[in-house]
């Protein structure tokens, strides 16, 4: 008997929605908000207002494009946190409302897991490949930067994670200091394409285990930034592509450094990617070239599942229904969860 999950996903800035049957993607819409590339960043009240506006056409069209009734979905699936709380309750009451409405089940989601298992999201006439348990998973985005490894879907160990800065923020942070618009890591990318990512070097941290910082290159950059300005006050102008390109070229190399050394003590030649840093081509392409060096087997994720959306949200219910895993109505979401 087929199993059809609504994803409902609302963490940060981006309202989506997602229709998943037996494990294939029928529909995943999201709405963006513009609103905060004004600020430099997300407004929580702004972003927590937009999606009060999203969510209902967005649901309503993910499940027309799936070609589908709201009479066909078994469970509903919704981000429970990590994430902004304005954001998340607004997901996490629509989703308790409909279900109400439907009489059907309601399930919570690890917003971090989505991203994991947003690597299983099959796709009807594409070429599905999944990873193999188990594996290791690089978890790169604005918030977080982790190394999980991955014993089953929901059996996950996070053996390396920051102790500061995450990649993605990094990026971000970096960026701004540049005078680069927001949301900075894909203006960064774009650049980094078209400079030579050995014209500067900037400092790599010496951290113990699995571990990364990001604070250090962080400062490392702006003192950087800071001594050429005073000698050339057009000096980020004249040198912006080799900037980005070498700024890239040292955060990719402190991620790999970790997945290097983490793949080779866990013994593990599965090694996946996800989260929106998962979309950067300077990672992407670094971590090809080490699995084809060292025979692993890589999985990059389709862009579109990279950044915050429902799909990985209905993928995850998807496999916690077949567990039986359902939450009470008086759940609540949860800004920040292990």
């Amino acid at each position: 008997m087929s199993i059809t999950i609504l994803g409902i996903e609302s963490s940060c800035d981006d309202t989506s929605a997602a229709i998943i049957r037996d494990g294939y993607l029928l529909s995943n819409v999201i709405a963006n908000q513009d609103v905060h590339k004004a600020y430099g960043g997300v407004v929580p009240e702004l972003a927590s207002r937009a999606h009060q506006q999203n969510i209902i056409p967005v649901v309503d069209r993910a499940i027309n494009l799936a070609g589908i009734s709201r009479t066909e979905i078994d469970a509903i699936a919704f981000t429970r946190g990590p994430g902004l709380m304005g954001s998340l309750l607004v997901g996490t009451s629509f989703a308790k409302g409909l279900s109400l409405s439907l009489n059907i089940p309601l399930i919570e989601v690890n917003h971090l897991q989505g991203h994991i298992l947003a690597n299983f999201v099959l796709e009807k006439d594409a070429a599905n490949r999944v990873p193999q348990f188990p594996f290791l998973c690089l978890l790169v985005s604005g918030g977080h930067s982790q190394l999980v490894l991955v014993r089953d879907y929901f059996d996950m160990e996070i053996v390396g994670q920051t102790i500061d800065d995450a990649a993605g923020e990094a990026f971000d942070k970096c960026a701004k200091i540049m005078g680069l618009p927001y949301p900075g890591g894909p203006v960064i990318n774009r650049l980094a394409n078209e400079g030579n990512s050995s014209a500067f070097s900037f400092a790599k941290p010496r951290i113990d285990g699995y571990n990364y910082s990001f604070s250090g290159l962080k400062t490392s950059f702006l003192y950087f930034l800071r001594d050429q300005l005073k000698e050339n006050p057009d000096f980020i102008t004249e040198h912006q592509k080799d900037l980005c390109a070498s700024l890239q070229k040292t955060i990719v190399d402190i991620l790999l450094l970790k997945l290097v050394k983490a793949a080779k003590d866990f013994n593990v030649k599965e090694i996946a990617i996800a989260g929106g840093v998962a979309a950067n081509s300077g990672l992407r392409d670094g971590i090809t070239a080490e699995g084809a060096k060292r025979k692993w087997n890589i999985f990059l994720p389709a862009f579109k599942f990279t950044t915050d959306n429902a799909a990985m949200i209905a993928i995850t219910g998807y496999y916690k229904y077949q567990r039986n895993e359902f939450s009470s109505q008086d759940i609540v979401p949860l800004a920040r969860i292990s």
